[in-house]
């Protein structure tokens, strides 16, 4: 039955199964124009699927593992790199059977046609859990990718300052924010085919630049390695990893674009390998050169001298932002579609100004909480948490609780893994450590660090982290008795009287405001 279950799933032939959410070709055509849409826009392959979860796995978290490695000191950093990546391949992997499962009953009752609807994560819990955990894994699913949003924004904002400082980093997030908003008319995951091989390019580029760069650039004088020195510093660190390799929120969304779901199985584990070989060099190499000036350069590229190939990395990725922004904002433009009732709508235009009002609280919370770095842990320790790791394990061991459900699922646990035994296990495990150590400890340290950030800098701040100038001086007379040529007064001092010197005044507001302001960011993480 279980074989039979399966098999209804892998039926779908492409083009006969292929997901036709707002296709506009009308047909099979086989044109020129066809040939060429279908090689760039309509993806569904297992290919496209791993170039989906890689590309969006390692977007700008890439320039904070770095920050995180000074948090953690160098071992701690590549054992959780290893650890989570492995425990986020396990969940990703347990979040694809569920969906299996999902469809493959919906099949059985021959009543749901999926070719203009995408099944999400909370419909999913819906149809094997009911209405509560529907609510729960909406409200953590819809939260988490709201801020992983803003993060891709933050994020823009921070790498642009880094080429042209003209405009501060407030000003580039409302830029951004403009830019952002045009992936409404990207219909679905199923024409991200072109941009998410694009964004793994770009996302190479960028982590071997990190490595090759920071190795030439050599170890900076007086070079120290002092981490982990605070448990605040140290769980901060480790919630930022654990956010990393917890990009698995879409993996419905992307199952869902392929033309053989069921292929999917193993293909975020290999999405995960490339991306530690992106990672672990990168962000190692990176913390060797500059150790602990990392503690306050949340921003990896921040520490390097421009050049021309930084100035590529920072165009490449922030490209590649716009997209990850796009990716984590499809999966809500879905469910403000299914809200309003716009989401079977067939027309591209209706739809991408329909999505347009999720994009403004987006843009509002990019500019309130800037604090790029310190963001993502708490997000990781909060939300992440629950969304890919605890709910997941749960919802698992909650559907196949029965003998019954052992029996009859679409999916068996693989061997390797112990079978049903071995899986309840591992999800046990999963929960009580990512509840204990990743929400706990985590959640402890991320927000006592995104607290000090608001305190340091305040909300609204126009330019986290960024150099402050010094203040203007009054240039000085040239000792000749001619007045200097930017000396405010025409004709020299010969046309003033000289007054007697007057009491020495006391020191000015606004010199006791530049000492304050650079304390403060001298410190801040």
């Amino acid at each position: 039955m279980a074989a039979a279950a399966n098999d209804s799933v892998a039926d779908e032939k492409a083009p006969a199964g292929r997901y036709e959410e707002m296709d506009q070709d009308g047909g099979s055509s086989t044109t020129a124009k066809s040939q060429l849409s279908g090689l760039l826009w309509h993806g569904g392959s297992a290919y496209d699927a791993w170039f989906s979860c890689a590309s969006n796995q390692v977007a700008q978290v890439l320039l904070t593992l770095p920050y995180s490695f000074s948090q953690l000191g160098m071992m701690s950093g590549i054992m959780f790199q290893l650890f989570y990546g492995l425990m986020g391949s396990w969940t990703a992997y347990l979040i694809s059977m569920l969906y299996l499962e999902y469809r493959t009953r919906k099949e059985r009752e021959k009543k749901a046609d999926f070719r203009n609807h995408v099944i999400q994560w909370f419909e999913v819990l819906d149809g094997l859990l009911g209405r509560h955990w529907r609510n729960v894994g909406l409200a953590f699913n819809c939260t988490f990718l709201l801020f992983g949003s803003v993060i891709q924004l933050i994020a823009c904002a921070s790498n642009i300052y880094y080429i042209n400082d003209r405009l501060d980093k407030r000003t580039w997030t409302y830029i951004f924010g403009a830019c952002c908003a045009t992936t409404v008319f990207i219909p679905s995951f199923h024409n991200y085919r072109i941009w998410s091989f694009l964004g793994l390019v770009m996302t190479t580029y960028t982590a071997w630049y990190l490595a090759v760069a920071s190795l030439l650039h050599g170890q900076v004088d007086g070079v120290k390695h002092s981490g982990p020195t605070k448990l605040v510093l140290y769980f901060t660190g480790a919630t930022n990893i654990l956010y990393t390799f917890g990009g698995h929120a879409v993996t419905v969304e992307v199952m869902h674009a392929m033309w053989r779901p069921q292929k999917f199985k193993a293909i975020y584990l290999m999405a995960t390998v490339y991306v530690l070989t992106l990672t672990l060099p990168s962000a190692a190499s990176v913390y060797w050169a500059f150790g602990d000036e990392l503690l306050t350069r949340s921003n990896a590229l921040s520490l390097l001298p421009r050049t021309p190939f930084r100035d590529a990395a920072v165009i490449l990725m922030l490209i590649h932002q716009v997209i990850t922004f796009g990716f984590a904002c499809t999966p809500l433009y879905f469910v403000w579609e299914k809200l309003i009732g716009l989401h079977d709508c067939r027309s591209l235009c209706k739809r991408a100004a329909a999505r347009l009002p999720v994009v403004v609280p987006i843009w509002f919370l990019a500019i309130v909480f800037p604090f790029f770095g310190p963001i993502n842990s708490a997000v990781g320790s909060l939300l992440v948490s629950f969304t890919v790791y605890i709910i997941p394990a749960l919802a698992h061991m909650v559907t196949y609780r029965s003998a019954p459900a052992r029996e009859n699922a679409v999916e068996q646990p693989p061997r390797f893994a112990g079978r049903w035994t071995g899986t309840y296990v591992i999800n046990t495990f999963v929960v009580v450590w990512v509840l204990v150590v990743g929400f706990g400890f985590g959640g402890w340290a991320s927000m006592t660090n995104f607290i000090h950030q608001i305190n340091s800098f305040g909300l609204f701040t126009k330019c986290y982290q960024c150099p402050v100038p010094a203040p203007p001086t009054m240039p000085l007379p040239s000792s000749g008795g001619a007045p200097a040529a930017s000396w405010p007064f025409p004709g020299g001092l010969g046309n003033f009287t000289m007054l007697p010197p007057a009491p020495a005044p006391a020191p000015s507001p606004a010199a006791h405001f530049f000492r304050h302001h650079r304390h403060h960011h001298s410190h801040g993480l």
